[in-house]
């Protein structure tokens, strides 16, 4: 069900985003306001534009979020002050705390209308150190954060 409705933001976001740069397009005189000339196939483009977007929301999902392994050793009670400490300096407040899991969100309420309200980060304690889920392009700089104060010596 979540995956259902992160493509159905994603696709409205799509959608939101192609109305403001046609509008722009036409308020700044590049095209006309005529769907039926602005279009090769006129108002047969409209359909053919949203399935290709739905095609795109429906895709999105599954890469752009992910589970990845930050390799940091310790009880989960060793590693809470280091976590916070690093979450807080990349942007982020908990939000909820289950069974060892830590689950975080962006402070910014402009940053997580941004990121259509699915900015939230779990950490989750795992044998090889703490699984972090979330958005693929934050994940990076979480699972550095947290390897590069508390992470293995290799």
């Amino acid at each position: 069900m979540k995956y259902f409705i992160r493509a159905l933001k994603y696709y409205a976001y799509l959608l939101i985003l192609l109305v403001i740069i046609i509008l722009a397009l036409v308020l700044t005189g590049f095209v006309e306001a005529d769907l039926s000339k602005m279009f090769v196939n006129g108002y047969d483009s409209l359909w053919q534009i949203a399935l290709i977007m739905l095609v795109f929301a429906l895709i999105y999902p599954r890469f752009g979020f992910s589970k990845r392994t930050a390799h940091i050793y310790g009880s989960p009670e060793e590693l809470r002050p280091d976590i916070m400490r690093v979450m807080e300096g990349l942007g982020y407040r908990l939000e909820d705390e289950k069974d060892g899991s830590l689950r975080f969100r962006r402070r910014s309420g402009f940053s997580r209308a941004l990121k259509m309200w699915e900015d939230g980060i779990t950490l989750s304690p795992t044998g090889a150190g703490m699984e972090v889920e979330g958005l693929t392009r934050d994940l990076s700089r979480i699972v550095s954060g947290l390897e590069a104060t508390r992470g293995a010596d290799v």
